[in-house]
């Protein structure tokens, strides 16, 4: 495979979207932390009809018309390599201090798979998915966040890990080992205030209700101690 190399620069966040069902109010929450939008193939005709002003469409462009979005003055990134997603290729494709991706989640479940899976192939992107009732992301070696008392916590492990920081849970995750195939943490509860969960390895997707998609943003941007694995860029 040829050398992967950015095509989109941004300076702040960016807002991706997918071919994927979108909820309603979800692009709006989401332009409203990253304005700069960029749309995975089919995820252009989502984001045009929502008046979105693309900065780039990318993809294999086999959902999505590429003529028509380059004469309407789109630019548009064709790959063709079938190696991965249409959203793996938006992860390398785009520099981008945090992502948020819309019309990922809630779909077919094999196409939400390999976007859990791509999160994990790809440790050193800061990168939030928005769904109907959640958010999820690769869980930074460090996350801290404030949380309401009984706000759900969940996290699933896609490769064997151990939890190395717990703060602020009904269910400590420290010292815990945990595994696809082994124990795993659904429905944990934050206790109230502080919480600060690490574990040893980028492999676990954290899980918290769609309303807290600002301070999971927040808690995510490059300028927070933590936020990102090493090697990140």
């Amino acid at each position: 495979m040829a050398v992967r190399r950015a095509l989109v620069h941004a300076a702040g966040p960016v807002t991706l979207v997918g071919g994927g069902p979108v909820p309603p109010g979800a692009l709006a929450a989401a332009t409203a932390l990253a304005p700069d939008v960029v749309a995975a193939d089919s995820g252009a005709s989502v984001a045009l009809l929502a008046g979105a002003r693309l900065l780039a469409v990318i993809g294999d462009m086999d959902s999505g018309d590429g003529e028509a979005l380059r004469a309407a003055g789109v630019p548009v990134h064709r790959i063709d390599e079938q190696e991965t997603t249409d959203f793996e290729k938006c992860l390398y494709s785009v520099a981008a201090p945090l992502t948020i991706g819309v019309g990922f989640l809630g779909g077919r479940i094999d196409h939400e798979l390999a976007v859990l899976n791509a999160l994990v192939r790809h440790p050193e992107k800061a990168v939030v998915l928005v769904g109907e009732a959640d958010v999820c992301f690769l869980c930074p070696p460090l996350l801290a966040l404030d949380l309401h008392a009984g706000t759900r916590v969940s996290f699933f492990p896609l490769a064997p890990v151990i939890g190395r920081v717990s703060q602020g849970l009904a269910w400590s995750v420290e010292g815990l080992a945990m595994a696809p195939a082994g124990r795993i943490g659904t429905s944990n509860r934050a206790l109230g205030g502080p919480m600060r969960v690490g574990f040893d390895a980028p492999a676990v997707i954290a899980i918290l209700p769609e309303a807290f998609l600002g301070q999971v943003a927040d808690a995510l941007a490059v300028s927070s101690p933590g936020s990102r694995w090493p090697g990140s860029r």
